[in-house]
């Protein structure tokens, strides 16, 4: 999906016609097949965000080739062949070479028209892309965003995100979400269909994100959507449901968040699997050795889930409290071998809904971004929702 776009389209040219005068015997002029060309010949520090343009007079372009830096541009005709754009704008700091050949009833034209472009005071690049290889794996869950974090502040958002493309497997809705000048996310406005394959295209190179600041370079990145699990632990009644492709599977007995005080609250919402551990040594955040309230626990098998420190792990400690009360500083308690199994068979991104408390989970609170109503989080959106492209 290229978001808020559709398929390209030619810019129809209002060039005025060359009329040239030559002699004949009833003096009327006669007409000549020209070819115009933007930029124009010898043009210098040309803005690089401007498309490359030619456009045939009184005939049809017959070929339009583009050089910059000794590497070939390509393009579109359209389809009367009177006209051809660049598919992309210009790349900054490069020279660029038209040659152009048309012909028409005023006979055969040839151009060729130098310029060059401004160079980028300074370029940007993505720092990081989920998901990846590393991180979260290349099959993910259903609820799994697509999240980029820029590595200078971006304040020409429309021109970015009109780059940022999302192929898909099967047709999706879905925008992105500008958190600040550097953080955007996708997400579908439902969840991702199972099964899906899905290919992000960021066509980044050359493309304007603020003032003298031009994209360093192109990224792709492709992954899969794995099988529907959905899990939904509930507070109050102690017990946690866990669906695959629309089945349920399980329905363990859990403890969640005392909430004898805030903290210890466990937040109510859409939760993603965030990461996979064996091993988590969790620590109290607010207080220090020595200091009441401290602790400092190990636990296996753990699915992290929000930033401010909750999991889905085993604890053996409370399998008695399972199914009957909330002892956890705000983790979800499963036992030893319900823990092994959730933590072996969830993949990065499941949704993990928490119900039953009055704490709700921060859209900002790891990737609580299915917190946001879908009109919400279109406000953030620069080009708002289309549907996806086809893979």
């Amino acid at each position: 999906m290229r978001a808020g776009a559709g398929a390209l389209a030619l810019l129809v040219l209002t060039t005025g016609c060359a009329a040239l005068s030559g002699g004949s015997d009833d003096g009327e002029a006669s007409r000549r097949t020209a070819i115009t060309v933007t930029p124009l010949d010898g043009a210098r520090d040309m803005p690089p965000e401007l498309p490359i343009t030619v456009g045939a007079v009184d005939g049809k372009l017959t070929s339009v080739t583009v050089r910059a830096g000794g590497q070939p541009v390509p393009g579109l005709f359209s389809p009367d062949h009177t006209q051809w754009r660049s598919q992309r704008c210009m790349a900054p700091g490069l020279s660029y070479e038209v040659v152009a050949h048309a012909t028409g009833p005023g006979g055969a034209a040839d151009r060729t028209v130098r310029f060059t472009t401004k160079a980028a005071a300074k370029t940007f690049a993505i720092d990081t892309l989920l998901p990846n290889k590393q991180d979260t794996g290349l099959k993910v869950g259903v609820g799994m965003p697509i999240m980029i974090t820029f590595s200078q502040p971006i304040t020409d958002r429309v021109s970015v995100e009109r780059n940022l493309i999302v192929e898909a497997s099967k047709p999706i809705d879905g925008a992105w979400h500008w958190y600040d000048a550097k953080n955007v996310v996708f997400r579908p406005k439902q969840y991702w269909p199972a099964y899906t394959k899905v290919k992000f295209i960021a066509r980044l190179a050359g493309i304007r994100g603020a003032d003298g600041v031009y994209g360093k370079q192109d990224y792709v990145r492709e992954f899969e959507i794995g099988r529907s699990q959905i899990s939904v632990a509930n507070t109050q009644t102690h017990y946690m449901t866990i669906e695959q492709d629309g089945k349920q599977i399980h329905n363990w007995p859990i403890s969640a968040g005392m909430a004898d005080v805030y903290r210890h609250t466990t937040t109510s919402g859409i939760h993603l699997a965030m990461s996979r551990e064996d091993v988590t040594v969790m620590t109290s955040p607010d207080a220090g050795p020595g200091q009441a309230g401290y602790y400092q626990t190990t636990v296996y098998d753990t699915v992290r889930i929000s930033n401010s420190g909750e999991y889905v792990h085993g604890a053996p400690w409370s399998v008695g409290d399972q199914g009957n009360s909330n002892v956890s500083h705000g983790c979800v308690n499963l036992s030893p071998e319900r823990a092994k199994w959730f933590k072996n068979n969830t993949l990065i991104g499941d949704p993990i809904v928490v119900t039953g408390t009055k704490r709700e989970l921060e859209p900002t609170n790891g990737w609580g971004h299915w917190q946001e109503s879908w009109p919400q989080w279109l406000k953030w959106s620069r080009l708002r929702d289309a549907p996806s492209d086809p893979l």
